[in-house]
């Protein structure tokens, strides 16, 4: 149960700084910002690539010995560095029996049950169910009261998202949508500022039961794409899009830890189970720092034979 204290700071109002951080973005060009971002984090030039890399290594202290390829300047772009490959050995994917595996290299911004259909954004702001996945009622009545987790990704953050556990896809729906900001100060100002943002959802069988891994778009990022599907948002589509892999003849079945898609620029994943099915760490807690492969969760196996999608 949330302590006095917890549940205080989720009714005081943003700050003067995150007002003063976030209002701006009402009035800048969010959209043109993003595709100027595509185009220069591409340029294969190599004075400028090797510049931006360099810039970014120094500016937030990234740590290339745990890349797969170690050498800053033998990348084609800077996007191709961002979105890196870690070595093996990097990151330790939790696999006990009912292991949920944390699917981003991070910090916690909120965790906890869904009231009914709202889930908690920051300081008095919710957003519900059925807005955040497209507007359908029928995928929110399947996570009714069930678990969430936002989980923030910073630029210096590995950028690659893997499965928490092992799943079979179900469907896939693009959604467009805003290009707010999505750190602490935006979510504090911005009402139901996840379910305004562009995003792509990923809705999956699991152990687990029914899992939704949602891709949250931002400010500069640029697109996201998955392993199945490559690149999904383009900063041009204008309508709700959706892809049924429920009856394909080649299902997209993803093993628990394997990498299911990427940030081409930071963002945030919100992941979601149906009510009972699990359970959160300890760990997980607002504002905790998180590891890609650690442990997120665990499965209620008594309770999730019974949730279907």
């Amino acid at each position: 149960m949330p302590s006095k204290a917890s549940s205080l700071r989720k009714l005081l109002p943003a700050s003067f700084t995150d007002y003063r951080k976030t209002l701006p973005q009402y009035l800048i060009p969010k959209r043109l910002l993003s595709q100027l971002m595509h185009a220069l984090t591409r340029v294969r030039w190599r004075a400028w690539k090797t510049w931006q890399i360099d810039w970014f290594i120094r500016r937030y202290k990234v740590d290339m010995t745990l890349a797969k390829n170690p050498d800053p300047h033998s990348y084609v772009n800077f996007n191709s560095f961002f979105t890196r490959e870690l070595r093996s050995g990097a990151r330790i994917i939790a696999g006990s029996a009912g292991e949920i595996a944390c699917p981003v290299d991070g910090s916690v911004s909120q965790v906890g049950a869904i009231d009914d259909t709202r889930i908690f954004q920051a300081k008095g702001h919710y957003y519900h169910l059925e807005q955040l996945l497209g507007g359908s009622a029928a995928r929110a009545q399947v996570f009714k009261d069930g678990q969430f987790a936002s989980l923030y990704l910073a630029p210096k953050d590995y950028h690659r998202i893997h499965m928490p556990c092992s799943g079979r896809l179900r469907e896939m729906i693009y959604v467009p949508g805003h290009f707010f900001g999505v750190n602490a100060s935006t979510a504090c100002v911005v009402p139901g500022l996840f379910a305004r943002n562009e995003r792509v959802i990923c809705i999956f069988d699991t152990d687990a039961g029914p899992m939704a891994l949602i891709l949250v778009g931002a400010l500069f990022v640029a697109s996201m794409e998955t392993v199945w599907a490559g690149v999904v948002t383009s900063n041009s589509r204008n309508t709700i899009t959706v892809w049924d892999y429920h009856d394909t003849a080649t299902p997209v079945v993803l093993e628990h830890g394997a990498e299911m898609g990427r940030f081409n620029m930071g963002s945030t994943v919100i992941v979601l189970f149906a009510q009972g099915s699990m359970q959160w760490d300890a760990a997980i807690k607002p504002a905790a720092k998180i590891q890609m492969g650690q442990v997120l969760g665990r499965v209620n196996m008594s309770n999730v034979a019974g949730h279907k999608i």
